[in-house]
């Protein structure tokens, strides 16, 4: 009984081991997949916010806020430095409350 015992631990401990190893690489490779999806959608919507409120001449307090939270979000995924530019840009126009 004890040589059965052994030989199934010999035998699933790696099996399973394997199985954990290769469920952890998938769950990975679906977050990284996710992660870069955010990022390509908040590029574009910054992108879309740079451009309408540059053309505009000012941006509104809650624009604002809102670039702010996308800005930071990007950033957190190791968005590239093109936004970067766009930001300071966004950021020296004049506010608008009454929008």
């Amino acid at each position: 009984m004890e040589w059965f015992v052994q030989t199934t631990y010999t035998v699933s401990l790696p099996v399973l081991l394997g199985y954990i190893v290769w469920l952890l690489k998938e769950q990975k490779k679906t977050r990284d997949a996710n992660s870069e999806g955010t990022k390509c959608l908040l590029r574009v919507k910054l992108i879309e916010y740079h451009d309408k409120y540059i053309r505009l001449g000012y941006i509104p307090s809650y624009v604002l806020t809102n670039w702010d939270e996308m800005y930071k979000a990007y950033k957190g995924l190791n968005g590239n430095g093109m936004i970067e530019g766009m930001d300071k840009v966004i950021r020296s126009l004049p506010i608008n409350e009454k929008h």
